[in-house]
């Protein structure tokens, strides 16, 4: 079955993209606890992260450190907190979240609002700093 997230690995959905490759996509979270909270997925389509292939399964957690590490370096938190529920969407994916407090990744709590321009212009902070990280290495 199709979810959401298929639909913007194959194009049919737009997405604020902050960084791909071949396997793996990341993109803002358009109902995000904080600014600069991200959605890590493998393009392939499986429901529950533990039923991943152990090398995707762990080449999936370097893609999101990388992108975690972009995270950080342009967003003003104490950590990139991380989360992986499964309940919500059929496609396994690891929220990034921005975080100065353990209540920062409370799940329950209020999203924040952007407009399309905020949007483009978070997703464009942590793309160029992933790109620069990535040059580094």
């Amino acid at each position: 079955m199709s979810t959401i997230f298929s639909k913007i690995v194959s194009g049919d959905i737009p997405a604020y993209k902050v960084a791909e490759s071949n396997d793996f996509l990341a993109f803002l979270d358009i109902n995000p606890l904080a600014k600069g909270h991200v959605l890590v997925i493998p393009k392939r389509e499986t429901d529950y992260i533990f039923d991943i292939d152990d090398d995707h399964y762990m080449a999936l957690w370097v893609f999101a450190k990388i992108v975690a590490q972009g995270i950080k370096a342009v967003i003003p938190c104490a950590r990139v907190g991380v989360s992986v529920i499964g309940l919500e969407v059929a496609h396994a994916h690891i929220h990034l979240v921005p975080i100065k407090a353990i209540s920062d990744l409370n799940f329950q709590k209020e999203k924040l609002s952007f407009t399309a321009a905020e949007f483009a212009e978070i997703a464009e902070g942590i793309k160029d700093s992933i790109i620069k990280i990535t040059q580094r290495d």
